[in-house]
């Protein structure tokens, strides 16, 4: 519990510091009441046409603009001062390849602001943020990558001599972890603030949400906590106003609203004075560092600073009992109950599953669907696959044919999403739907590239891999999302992934698996089998993980069918006394690729918690054919 946290720094007997003229050390200035920071540097860069990008760029090209913004700020009250390295980072720099200029930079920065503040009683803070990429398993950055950035940066930070330094804007708090992690194995002198950025979201704002996170850092080292950016004044003070207690420093920066874009630029519309109203009932809730974020200017500034005067930090606010610590973004909000889930999820272990993957149409016409859906229905099919632009080829909503499978024919439909198409709040945002419509079952895989497909100029998003995905649904059945913003009641969705047992590089795709297992992956669907050795090794090497499987199996329909697999389709092989077989059979090859097929499943029956069937051009009577071994 925060009411339980010792205070990090011990106040010193009562001094006047009103008649000191040297400067505080800052954890001394801290315990004496609240201390106004600046406001954004980026805006005002933007205002005065200095816009390039990174703005960091301006410590080399124009430090003069960049001072005279400083000093804009310490004219207009502030006490803390950010040096302009936010973006400072290698991965940040990389994408305008400025990598070799991250110590100029750095370095730069905080020596403009500390000529901005020499001669006055004003800290400058190095500003570290967010390296703008997702850490793994959502995306490709490993944490230990991130924490040596952060450390490559706050190490050139504290050789510059910051007084304090901001870890700012950060919406994932896994990231955040590691920025504190980098911080504190370089210094335990210099004071730490750690600040997320908290979405836009009543149902967050109002809960135990943001306790819980703000323990978490104060767990995990950070000295003063708080939160910064994408929220107005309102919304910062739902997220502040519960969190006070004794012994904890809070901060808190809001943006000066929401931003309307005028001419590619961001225009902000809070007023100074509406922005101070809040930021004088932020003190009053707790909050100790107080400033403003993106759309703020000296204005803003100002008015905080003529609200704020001879307040006192802390009145009381009502007592918020946490349920739960918040541990990382998929922590068990609410346990998921049985009946909740889908049928075909209630059954894994207790009976053999059949799916068949349906052929989905180009145009509107969903009737072929249907028709295939309510014949594989009668013959007892469990459910549907449903795929996502297969091969990046135009085609209807997997959602929107799954919910017509589901609603007229009464079948349950395995939903697949690739992360080709959307980016991670498009995902998200077609899961939730999906979970209103009823469906339950979701196979999350990459997609195929969009320049093999109908649209090769059409850009490929893959904004998170098909583990990013699985993390994501998982995190929606514990009542999260992606990065651990509550959505309220979860989600109860099959978590299902896919995997290729016969890929040529069989331990990249094992490490693959074990990736999407650890993300929340529940059951497995393979690509299309051919030998029962294939499948055994494959089970034999994830048997560890306790997933269950269910067997991919095409039935070969000729020779030619069989090469065009074997030679053109990316994950495919076929084995080549199989090709032969089927080749020497002439016009029956057909008939030897469903025997081959039927062989395999009545072999691998036992092994597997289902069977997969993917039949040729709507060719579902092969399926009952199938079905004789089941």
């Amino acid at each position: 519990m925060v009411s339980g946290l010792r205070n990090k720094f011990h106040k010193p007997p009562t001094q006047n510091h009103f008649i000191i003229n040297v400067k505080k050390p800052f954890k001394q200035r801290i315990l004496d009441g609240p201390i106004l920071c600046d406001g954004a540097m980026g805006t005002l860069l933007d205002l005065y046409e200095y816009d390039e990008m990174p703005h960091e760029i301006q410590n080399i090209k124009n430090p003069d603009i960049v001072e005279r913004v400083h000093r804009e700020y310490i004219d207009a009250g502030s006490e803390i001062i950010e040096a302009n390295t936010f973006s400072a980072n290698r991965f940040r720099l990389a994408q305008y390849r400025l990598e070799d200029k991250l110590e100029e930079i750095n370095r730069t920065g905080v020596e403009i602001a500390k000529r901005a503040a020499s001669g006055k009683n004003v800290y400058v803070a190095g500003a570290v943020g967010p390296t703008g990429m997702m850490l793994e398993p959502i995306g490709k950055l490993k944490k230990q990558e991130a924490r040596d950035a952060f450390k490559q940066q706050i190490e050139i930070l504290l050789k510059a001599e910051v007084d304090v330094l901001f870890l700012e804007t950060f919406v994932s708090v896994a990231e955040l972890d590691e920025a504190i992690a980098a911080a504190k194995e370089l210094t335990k002198d210099i004071p730490v603030v750690a600040q997320k950025a908290f979405a836009e979201d009543g149902a967050i704002l109002s809960g135990n949400f943001p306790i819980e996170i703000i323990e978490h850092l104060l767990e995990h080292g950070a000295d003063i906590v708080g939160a910064n950016c994408t929220v107005g004044p309102q919304r910062m003070f739902s997220i502040i106003k519960n969190i006070h207690k004794n012994g904890v420093i809070l901060s808190a920066q809001p943006a000066a609203g929401i931003p309307t874009l005028l001419n590619g630029r961001s225009i902000y519309h809070t007023t100074p004075e509406y922005l101070a109203q809040y930021a004088k009932e932020l003190v009053e809730a707790g909050v100790t560092l107080i400033g403003a974020c993106c759309g703020s200017t000296p204005a803003h500034i100002r008015a905080i600073r003529d609200a704020i005067k001879g307040l006192q930090v802390g009145v009381r606010t009502p007592e918020i009992k946490v349920k739960e610590k918040f541990s990382s973004p998929t922590s068990n909000l609410q346990p998921l109950t049985t009946s909740s889930r889908s049928r075909f999820a209630q059954n894994i272990g207790k009976k053999f599953l059949t799916t068949v993957e349906l052929d989905i149409p180009r145009g509107t016409d969903v009737s072929p669907v249907l028709d295939g859906a309510k014949y594989l229905h009668n013959i007892g099919i469990d459910a549907v696959n449903i795929t996502d632009g297969a091969r990046a080829r135009l085609r209807m909503s997997s959602i929107a044919i799954s919910t017509r499978i589901q609603n007229e024919v009464g079948m349950e439909a395995i939903t697949h999403l690739t992360t080709r198409d959307r980016n991670m709040i498009g995902l998200q945002s077609e899961l939730l739907g999906a979970h209103i419509l009823g469906l339950r079952n979701i196979l999350c895989i990459t997609g195929d590239p969009a320049q093999i497909g109908d649209y090769p100029q059409a850009q490929t998003v893959f904004d998170i891999s098909s583990a990013g995905l699985i993390r994501a649904v998982a995190s929606m059945n514990r009542g999260m999302d992606l990065v651990g913003n509550t959505i309220g009641q979860p989600t109860s969705f099959l978590v299902c992934c896919a995997a290729n047992p016969i890929a040529e590089n069989i331990d990249t795709e094992i490490e693959r698996t074990i990736k999407k297992a650890e993300s929340g992956a529940e059951l497995i669907f393979t690509q299309p089998i051919y030998e029962l050795r294939t499948i055994e090794m494959f089970l034999k090497r994830i048997e560890h993980l306790k997933i269950p499987v269910m067997l991919g199996l095409l039935p070969l329909r000729s020779y030619k069918h069989a090469e065009f697999l074997h030679n053109e389709i990316p994950g495919m092989r076929i084995p080549a006394k199989i090709r032969d077989a089927i080749r020497n059979a002439g016009d029956k090859g057909q008939s030897v690729g469903t025997h081959v097929a039927k062989e395999l499943l009545k072999e691998v029956k036992g092994m597997v918690a289902g069977v997969y069937m993917l039949p040729p051009f709507q060719k579902y009577n092969v399926v009952e054919e199938l079905l004789e071994v089941v």
